[in-house]
């Protein structure tokens, strides 16, 4: 019961859920993420803390950075399948679309570049 309650107040916010479907098929550091939300870091920050809870998500750490990337195959299979049932239901919205034109010119930009930038604004 854990598991499914976790992974629907996760796929509960807007937020989250263009998230995820921006770390399909790719790793992203924060910085990226929240230059494609246009949030705080602190606010993408909790975002990306909900969606590890669901265990939607996997980050590592490298140097000063924080990158995520979808869950793998030791995922729990209800976290598997609300992804898949995602993509199938999501991938053809506006906003998504928006957000993976928006994502191919974020990732053009070195992360460093984006850090010290979100961190003078």
């Amino acid at each position: 019961m854990f598991t499914f309650m976790a992974i629907t107040r996760a796929l509960s916010d807007q937020n989250r859920v263009r998230t995820l479907m921006a770390l399909k098929g790719r790793e992203m550091c924060v910085c990226q993420i929240i230059e494609l939300l246009e949030l705080a870091p602190s606010t993408v920050s909790k975002h990306m803390s909900i969606l590890a809870n669901a265990r939607l998500v996997e980050g590592r750490q490298e140097g000063r950075w924080r990158y995520y990337r979808l869950t793998g195959d030791d995922a729990p299979d209800e976290a598997r399948k609300a992804i898949a049932w995602m993509f199938r239901s999501l991938s053809n919205t506006p906003q998504i679309r928006l957000d993976s034109e928006r994502i191919k010119e974020i990732l053009k930009i070195d992360p460093e570049v984006l850090c010290k930038a979100q961190n003078r604004a």
